[in-house]
């Protein structure tokens, strides 16, 4: 995965030092307008974690030492990745975290991977804009089904994407997105349908991408 080209690095970010108090870091995360930032050390290369406005907010409403250096309230010292990282550990490390740090190959803090960069990453590879139909597939996900859809599906079509969900849940079925081009019709998606019918499968759905509504 290019995270490289997903990411938005450093010289471009908002960051605030280790040394700085509570009140300095809010009050750049005021002048920002950004809910948390990431804190670096004195010399803007090691990623220390994460600082919340509302964890600030929080302290200072309970009396809190305004004083404190912003390590007191870090977060997040353990989430980040690396430019060279998995699809896989991207996405199951981001989360619920607005961001993910990214690192180099030196540990040295490189930017931030944003939730919006990513959806935005996945909305391309599902390939949407080059898309007519999208037909969720229901199969029992033994060895061969996706194979055997694919397959059924090129005899009228190219396949623009194939996404696969449901993957290690107890549920007997698993479904399958597969994504058709601009070029197939009303009459491709209804012979595709009904040969994976006769096939055992169900299709379930059929989303018309160019007449959402």
């Amino acid at each position: 995965m290019l995270i490289k080209s997903l990411v938005m690095t450093k010289d471009r970010l908002t960051t605030v030092d280790e040394t700085a108090t509570l009140q300095e870091a809010l009050e750049i995360l005021e002048e920002s307008g950004f809910r948390c930032v990431p804190i670096l050390d004195e010399t803007g290369e090691i990623f220390r974690g994460n600082i919340y406005k509302m964890h600030i907010y929080r302290h200072k409403a309970n009396g809190g030492d305004m004083n404190l250096p912003v390590t007191y309230l870090l977060k997040n010292a353990t989430k980040f990745i690396y430019t060279d990282s998995s699809f896989f550990k991207v996405f199951f490390t981001i989360k619920e975290l607005p961001y993910i740090a990214v690192l180099d190959e030196d540990n040295h803090f490189y930017g931030i991977l944003t939730h919006s960069k990513l959806l935005g990453m996945l909305s391309e590879s599902w390939n949407v804009g080059a898309g007519s139909y999208v037909l969720t597939i229901a199969s029992s996900g033994k060895q061969g089904d996706l194979a055997a859809i694919a397959k059924i599906v090129a005899k009228y079509c190219s396949i623009e994407s194939c996404i696969t969900l449901d993957i290690g849940k107890t549920d007997k079925y698993r479904r399958t997105l597969m994504t058709l081009p601009t070029d197939a019709d009303e009459e491709v998606v209804e012979n595709i349908k009904t040969r994976l019918e006769k096939k055992g499968f169900e299709v379930v759905d059929v989303e018309d991408l160019r007449n959402p509504d």
